[in-house]
This record gives structure tokens, sequence and C-alpha cells, in this order.
């Protein structure tokens, strides 16, 4: 598994899935909808994407040679 979520993307993923953890145990949403959180949070601390891998994409920044 090669990093390929970059610095940006990871914090907006982290807050993105602890902000729909928090308002689906807050019940403001159906707690269906925040475990859905747990995907953004996840690829978010694990600096993976699958999706982006399918894709071939990837927002770390380029290594310099």
């Amino acid at each position: 598994m090669k990093a390929n979520v970059g610095g940006i993307d990871k914090v907006l993923r982290i807050v993105a899935g602890v902000a729909l953890l928090g308002l689906g145990i807050a019940d403001v949403v159906p707690l269906i909808i925040g475990l859905i959180g747990l995907v953004p949070l996840a690829t978010g601390l694990l600096g993976w994407c699958p999706a982006y891998t399918l894709l071939g994409t990837s927002t770390c920044p380029t290594e310099k040679k």
C-alpha cells in the first residue's frame, strides 16, 4: 500500500469523518449515516484510498529528484 492521500486531503478526510461520527452519535443524523464517517476517517489516518488506487490518482506531493 503506497500512500496516495496528501496532507490537506488527509486533514479534510479526518475532519469529515469525525464530524459524521459525531453527528451520528449525537443522533442528529441516523447512526448508519454517522458510521459512514469511518471510511474517510480510516483513509485519512492510513494515508491510502482504494478509490484513488483504482482511478490511478494521488494527492501526495511528487518527489523531487
